[in-house]
């Protein structure tokens, strides 16, 4: 019920315009050699997001506090690719670290000042609420425009560039609504459960499925590329193992396996392969029980 209240409280906090909360206080109990890692990660969500989407973080790394098999070199990994992962790269973070570049005088040059980055339409739009967005991306599909490629530059210089880059920083107070934020939301809670469940049915694999967090990084196609492997060793290797389908002993090193065939091709043929072959390796739990 606390998750879900957080929940409203953060959406609540779109609609009426920046956050204004206080801090949230480091978790009761927490590791001392995780400290300075939550209270730095504490601080990047507050820039990104605000204090309640830094209560939220709080809130997810509390679950695992003093949990067994949760050590305080694991822990503090958890805290920091969660870190990374809630403060995602999208056109809105991008705008936001650009013009926070500019306000401290650190562009160096005039290229770092104009940069142009590539998206596909349907990302760009996905910043938008849902309830717009929807509609724009309905309409990008029926035009055949929905994963056509689009440059956005990111410039301070000009008459309207600090300008456009406000805007565009500005429209962070939606990003909690947004289609993007959604898919992330998702993908956090799923990497969570999957730590939780690893715990409890094989904890020897737990530091290698909270590193799969490094799996999904960036924009663009890498992006779309580590989301797609990740929920396909997830879905080969890990839940099957967790569900009792699938009686493998060593998730830990399967995983590696995987990751290490994992290619830069939307088909993903040598990841299934690799996945096909590992499966194929171990005895099925039918034969096992008989």
């Amino acid at each position: 019920m606390a998750g879900v209240w957080s929940s409203i409280r953060y959406l609540l906090a779109d609609f009426i315009g920046d956050d204004g909360g206080a801090s949230p206080f480091l978790p009761r109990g927490l590791p001392d050699a995780a400290a300075p890692i939550v209270s730095a990660s504490i601080e990047r969500l507050i820039d990104y997001q605000g204090p309640s989407y830094a209560q939220l973080y709080v809130d997810r790394l509390t679950r695992f506090v003093g949990r067994r098999g949760v050590d305080d070199a694991l822990f503090g990994e958890m805290a920091r690719l969660m870190a990374l992962r809630m403060s995602y790269d999208d056109p809105i973070r991008i705008a936001q670290t650009k013009l926070a570049a500019f306000e401290a005088g650190t562009q160096a040059n005039a290229h770092n000042a104009n940069e142009i980055k590539k998206f596909r339409w349907d990302e760009l739009v996905g910043v938008l609420p849902a309830a717009i967005a929807e509609s724009v991306l309905g309409v990008l599909e029926w035009r055949g425009w929905l994963h056509r490629p689009v440059s956005i530059r990111f410039s301070t210089a000009g008459r309207f560039g600090l300008r456009r880059l406000k805007i565009e920083a500005g429209l962070r107070r939606w990003r909690l609504l947004s289609v993007r934020y959604g898919t992330e939301r998702i993908w956090v809670e799923r990497w969570l459960h999957m730590i939780d469940r690893c715990l409890t049915k094989q904890p020897a694999a737990a530091a290698e499925i909270v590193r799969t967090a490094t799996m999904i990084q960036g924009y663009g196609d890498a992006y779309r590329q580590g989301l797609a492997d990740w929920h396909l060793i997830i879905d080969g290797l890990a839940k099957p193992t967790f569900d009792g389908a699938l009686a493998l002993p060593d998730l830990a090193g399967a995983i590696k396996q995987a990751r290490a065939a994992a290619m830069p091709d939307p088909r993903q043929a040598a990841l299934r392969r690799k996945i096909a072959e590992i499966r194929a390796a171990v005895v099925p739990r039918t034969q096992c029980s008989a």
